[in-house]
């Protein structure tokens, strides 16, 4: 049976059985300190008791850090782990594991919205959970409640930019780097994603067969991509180039260089407006990014007729859902289609 004693202003519910160990834990109420016993010792009955000490003397800082150390070095988006780890360190790090509940992760959630984005809201979510669920699974810690769950934040609807004619064609001269100028129609041309792009070695593409094979994607799932007669020319040229890579840059520097390349273009447009006496469009060259390029092919894939099986093969798409995300074909163009 527990024992109950009280010790300074707290009560010290103790749990002795044999063939258990021994169980303790202090409350500042006697009634908490009396239903834990009761559902120490129904464990018990039961046989289903596991002893939560290690959870008890290990917090949410310490649980994440051995996550960082070793799991996300095997993982190819490991680095994004670090700052994710810090942000919820700062906050939920002092925690005990068995602290953590469903109310507290919701709290850390509605707080995280209001500076955050989503997206980056639910990667948060989904790394401590991925951490806590490998706890409990591999390295022996039990919470008796569970890993704790909460409601995912609601994504916003999906990017539906596309590019306006003459637009990318502007950002290319706009552009101070040959590689970006031959990387952005590769991007149209293929759907890959900026990181498949900059990774991709000449040994992983078969002229002959008009292809380029990825061994490593964003989904883990390799995958060969087929190579239009433009994407063909664009590798010939860069092979014939002497160039060691086809695209040798790296993914900060390629983002930061279109962008760049696109504030040059509208600065140009604007000045072309001017002298011509009209007014800029408040759209053309203004909120696109280098990852819209992907959308821009996707859709464009299915423009020109493909399956939706061929484009889930050469995009990477796990989902409709997501598939459909990157998909976004102009009505004027499906009209044509009905006649």
């Amino acid at each position: 049976m527990a024992t109950i004693t009280k010790r300074g202003g707290a009560w010290l519910c103790q749990v002795r059985r044999k063939g258990f160990p021994h169980r303790a834990r202090t409350f500042s109420a006697r009634s908490d300190a009396v239903a834990w016993g009761r559902s120490i010792e129904a464990e018990m009955d039961r046989g289903v008791h596991l002893s939560d000490r290690q959870s008890e003397g290990t917090t949410l800082a310490d649980l994440l850090d051995r996550y960082l150390t070793e799991v996300s070095p095997t993982k190819r988006s490991g680095n994004s782990d670090k700052s994710r780890v810090v942000a919820i360190t700062k906050r939920l790090g002092a925690y005990k594991l068995t602290a953590l509940t469903p109310q507290l992760l919701a709290e850390y959630r509605d707080e995280r919205l209001k500076t955050l984005n989503p997206q980056t809201v639910i990667h948060h979510l989904a790394l401590i959970n991925r951490t806590l669920t490998l706890a409990t699974r591999e390295w022996g810690f039990v919470l008796h409640g569970g890993v704790p769950k909460v409601v995912k934040p609601k994504l916003p609807p999906g990017r539906d930019r596309r590019v306006q004619q003459g637009e990318l064609e502007a950002i290319v001269a706009a552009t101070e780097s040959a590689v970006l100028a031959d990387l952005i129609p590769f991007a149209v041309e293929t759907g890959m994603r900026r990181g498949e792009m900059l990774a991709l070695d000449w040994e992983y593409v078969d002229f002959e067969r008009r292809t380029a094979y990825l061994p490593k994607t964003k989904t883990d799932t390799p995958r060969t991509v087929p190579l239009s007669s433009k994407a063909l020319a664009i590798l010939q040229k860069r092979q014939e180039a002497g160039e060691g890579v086809p695209f040798a840059m790296q993914e900060d520097a390629a983002t930061t260089a279109f962008m760049r390349a696109v504030r040059r273009a509208r600065r140009v447009y604007e000045a072309v407006c001017l002298t011509e006496g009209k007014p800029p469009s408040v759209r053309w060259l203004v909120g696109i990014r280098l990852h819209d390029l992907r959308h821009e092919a996707t859709s464009r894939f299915f423009e020109k007729g493909l399956s939706v099986m061929e484009v889930t093969t050469i995009t990477g798409h796990k989902t409709m859902g997501m598939l459909k995300r990157y998909t976004h074909l102009r009505a004027q163009d499906v009209a044509l289609k009905l006649g």
